[in-house]
């Protein structure tokens, strides 16, 4: 393996998804389409499908892959940091104070105040996208 390449997310509203991401934590948007056709079906295992899919950067090229389901749909689950499988990303800040501040005043919501680890070595805290995926903010204490 040589690295992560990107985290995938799957939203129920692209427009407001992609707000969240660039407005408020600074995401870039990179691509933006529509895919469909045998490849999404056969590479999904799903029938008929079309994904408005939109690729975003940070500035040290770190991605994440929005991912809207048109034609196949899924309710939201429950989504807990216990389950099972991939359940959150995490996010390096310069000041969490501040970053933190700022996403609360916006009404980002957040499972609790920041926090330094055991170790002393971060700030930690998570909230949620607008369809409840969590991301883990932190920022290493130098």
């Amino acid at each position: 393996m040589l690295n992560i390449r990107h985290a995938g997310i799957v939203v129920t509203d692209m427009k407001r998804s992609i707000d969240f991401y660039t407005n408020l934590l600074g995401f870039k948007i990179e691509k933006n389409m529509i895919e469909s056709g045998s490849y999404i079906d056969n590479l999904l295992s799903i029938k008929e499908g079309k994904v408005n899919t939109v690729k975003m950067s940070l500035r040290d090229g770190g991605m994440i892959e929005l991912l809207q389901f048109i034609n196949n749909p899924e309710l939201p689950k429950d989504n807990r940091l216990t389950d099972i499988g991939c359940t959150h990303f995490a996010m390096t800040v310069d000041n969490l104070e501040q970053t933190y501040n700022n996403l609360v005043m916006s009404g980002v919501r957040f499972l609790s105040e920041p926090q330094y680890s055991p170790d002393g070595f971060a700030r930690v805290v998570f909230c949620e996208d607008p369809d409840g995926t969590f991301i883990e903010l932190v920022e290493e204490m130098k």
